[in-house]
């Protein structure tokens, strides 16, 4: 059933200020004790949705560079025993360029990792400290360099429109970016998220997040130096030369089956979502108590599963296939659709129409949200 896996390592060695993902700090990890707990869900995971030969494992987090090879190792093991391997799988872990986990690359790479997406967020000193990273730019450009060097596929994270960023600070912080030669890069524009530090920054004064319309200037750069260069964008915030695309997160936006196992990892299979528990303590004793960390499973209708469908496809720049949401979800994605609005988009430039599919243009990805506010059908569109 499900053809991709993920795992949450929840453990990092500092929260980052803007960073709202399930990350914790702990002094000490008990790794045997987490090799059991993943394993089991893992097993509790494929009884359910086994049947399929996997095309994709992630390693998420948190830092999984963190993770001792040894135990990456122990659980590619145990899911290719459980459900097999698609030849030339990707096998993707996620990586901090802090000089003291790429001394594990090639032992990442021994175990069974072929991809890396570095977790990178800039090449400038000062930008780092802000953003409260531990590595320095030096670092990162080392960090990329053993990456290379190691695995078959690399790809790496910046973080743009900071405050006080400019077209020209971007343009040659891209630039260098793109020399470096990598076949997938991630470019994400600084999101206050409530819950971290910087939301509160932000409420206290601290800062002010960047002007909206030199936001969406900074945008449009990103796409065109990206495609110029051969690294088109192929959804929203990532970028590859063609054929280098992440198969996991297509896994995603496609939305495809996939299970998620590991501390607050989602889930999506057999018409099910599945939530784990997300403080990790909680999640140990859960696997311990009942062989599994689920902390909530339930079942997804018809209408909800076109719903994200299609949210979640109109992040790429595919579109999606409305004819095909008949077969899948039993509906019309028609149905799904505002046509008036639709038709009002693709006039404005902002959407596109091809037969049955259909896409947002490259004028409307910089501002995604407000077109899907506009197009997806009234009670569809998730906050």
């Amino acid at each position: 059933m499900a053809r991709a896996l993920y795992i949450h390592w929840p453990f990092c060695a500092k929260k980052c200020p803007y960073c709202d993902f399930n990350s914790h700090v702990r002094e000490s990890v008990d790794v045997a004790a987490w090799q059991a707990a993943l394993l089991a869900d893992m097993r509790a995971e494929a009884d359910v949705a086994g049947g399929e030969a996997l095309s994709s494992i992630f390693f998420g987090g948190g830092t999984p560079s963190l993770m001792p090879p040894s135990l990456v190792e122990r659980l590619l093991a145990e899911a290719a025993e459980l459900w097999g391997f698609e030849p030339g799988i990707e096998i993707t872990l996620e990586a901090n360029p802090s000089s003291v986990e790429a001394r594990n690359f090639a032992d990442l790479a021994q175990a069974g990792v072929n991809r890396v997406s570095l977790g990178v967020q800039s090449f400038d000193d000062e930008t780092l400290r802000w953003l409260g990273r531990l590595h320095g730019a030096q670092e990162g450009l080392n960090a990329t360099e053993a990456a290379q060097s190691a695995f078959e596929r690399v790809s790496f994270d910046l973080i743009y429109a900071l405050p006080g960023h400019s077209l020209d600070d971007w343009r040659k912080q891209l630039a260098s970016a793109l020399a470096i030669g990598t076949s997938h890069l991630s470019l994400y524009q600084l999101t206050i998220e409530p819950g971290t530090r910087f939301a509160t920054d932000v409420r206290r004064g601290a800062f002010a997040p960047l002007d909206d319309d030199l936001a969406a200037d900074l945008f449009d750069l990103t796409q065109e130096m990206t495609a110029a260069a051969g690294l088109p964008a192929y959804e929203t915030s990532n970028h590859a030369v063609p054929g280098e695309e992440s198969r996991h997160n297509l896994t995603y936006w496609r939305y495809r089956d996939y299970c998620g196992i590991g501390p607050g990892a989602h889930g999506r299979r057999g018409g099910h979502a599945t939530v784990r528990h997300r403080k990790p303590e909680n999640y140990l004793t859960a696997v311990e108590r009942s062989g599994h960390g689920i902390a909530e499973q339930r079942i997804l209708f018809s209408e909800e599963q076109a719903s994200e469908a299609l949210l979640m496809g109109l992040r790429l720049v595919e579109g999606v296939d409305l004819g095909e949401f008949e077969t899948r979800f039993g509906m019309p994605g028609k149905s799904l659709i505002e046509q008036r609005k639709l038709d009002h988009l693709c006039a404005l430039g902002l959407m596109w129409r091809r037969g049955a599919r259909i896409g947002v243009a490259p004028a409307g990805r910089s501002v995604l949200n407000a077109v899907l506010g506009e197009v997806v059908a009234d009670g569809l569109v998730q906050a």
